[in-house]
Formats: structure tokens, sequence, C-alpha cells
């Protein structure tokens, strides 16, 4: 009885874990998803008319078309919704897609970037994950003010898609085993990735105002911080 109480328990914290990692972390990834869905949706329907306007001319032709024929189309609707919803399957963007990515799409692309990531991380970088979705919508709307040429925009898509993929990619690498370990009295790889992301969150914050101000002139991502390295054993590296 105990052993099934423990399996049940562990099942719920699995899928409760599962339905948490599942939603979207901002507005603008929602908005993409939904967009994605919906032109699934779209496809599937367009499948069912093009079936039902095909059974409708055959049976005027034949007079009908029987049992059969009322089968053979149920089963050509289902198999053209099946195959509208399983694909395309939505592309997950890369950091080499994020820095080439047009700023009205940018925000939404990194917060779908970000939701691949956030279940390797540990539970306190996967807060700050969320609260980055945060404010990559409060930046998506000023960054409809950027021209693509100008130099800021650039700054913009080397935060998105060089310093935070670097971060995580870097923590990713560190085997799981020597995360939690402190190396010659330092930082963890975890609190190194906990203050990283603390950092780049507070990056958006200021990028955001900047640009709110009409500041994009000025506008430089400061990547001191943000441009860590981490080696096999875990230490951040100066670049």
């Amino acid at each position: 009885m105990t052993e099934t109480s423990d399996q049940i328990m562990t099942n719920a914290g699995r899928a409760l874990k599962d339905a948490r990692y599942n939603r979207s972390i901002g507005q603008r990834s929602e908005s993409l998803k939904r967009g994605h869905f919906m032109k699934k949706l779209g496809r599937a329907a367009i499948a069912t008319i093009a079936v039902l306007v095909g059974a409708s001319v055959v049976g005027g032709i034949l007079n009908g078309i029987g049992f059969w024929g009322v089968m053979i189309s149920a089963g050509l609707i289902a198999g053209g919704i099946w195959a509208a919803m399983k694909f395309p399957k939505m592309k997950i963007p890369t950091p080499e897609t994020l820095i080439q990515s047009d700023l009205k799409t940018l925000a939404g692309k990194t917060e779908i970037w970000l939701e691949t990531q956030r279940p390797a991380l540990p539970a306190p970088a996967a807060n700050i994950i969320n609260t980055i979705g945060t404010q990559l919508d409060m930046l998506s709307p000023q960054l409809q003010k950027l021209d693509e040429a100008e130099p800021a925009a650039y700054e913009v898509r080397k935060l998105m898609g060089e310093h935070l993929p670097e971060l995580i990619s870097g923590y990713r690498a560190i085997p799981a085993s020597m995360r939690t370990k402190a190396s010659d009295g330092g930082k963890s790889p975890d609190e190194q990735l906990v203050s990283g992301l603390s950092l780049i969150e507070k990056e958006i914050s200021e990028v955001t105002r900047q640009i709110a101000k009409g500041d994009i002139d000025n506008l430089s991502i400061r990547g001191r911080y943000l441009e860590m390295k981490y080696d096999k054993t875990g230490e951040a590296q100066e670049p």
C-alpha cells in the first residue's frame, strides 16, 4: 500500500512538473504558437471542404455515393485532418536563427527557445526564465521602434542570440553531478547560472527603458558579465 501511495505521489509530482514546463513563459511565444495552430486548423478545414466538394461532385455524377462512398469520404476527412494537425511541426528557434530574426518576432522566438531549455535548468533558474519571459513581453513593443539596420538592433539580437544561449549552453555542458559543487570557494555552476540569468533579466529591462526613452543611440549591451564561459570544471572564465 505504501509503495502504491509513493508511486502515486511521484506520478502526480511528475505530472505537475510537466504541466508547469508546458506553459508558455510569455504572451509573445503564446501568440506565435497560437498562430501556428490556427494555420494547421485552416489547412484541416480546407482538406475537409475539398473532400466534401469532391464527394458532392462524384455523387452528382453517379446519383449518390452509397455507403462505401460515405465511409471513404469520412476516412479521407479524418486522414486529412490528422495530417494537417500533425504536420508541419513548429520550428524551434536556435541561437543562430535568433540572432538573424526580425525584430517583430524576436521576443516571441526567444521565449520559445527558452521554454525548450527550461526543463533542464534548476528550479531557481527556471523561475528567472519565467521572469525573463515577462520582460521580453515588455520589450517586444519597444523593438517596433528600432530600424532593422540600426546598431541597436544588432545589440539586442546579440543579447538574445549570443549572450543568453552561451550562458545556458555553457551550463548544460557541465556534467549534472558537478553543477551543485562550488570550486575553490567560488560559486557553483548552478549559482553562476542564476546570477547570469538575473543579470540578463535586468539588462532586458534596461534595454526596454532606454528604447522607451528614445535613447537608442546610446543603447549598448553590457557584456562584461554576460560573456562568461564555462569550462569543464564549471568555473566561469573571462572572455
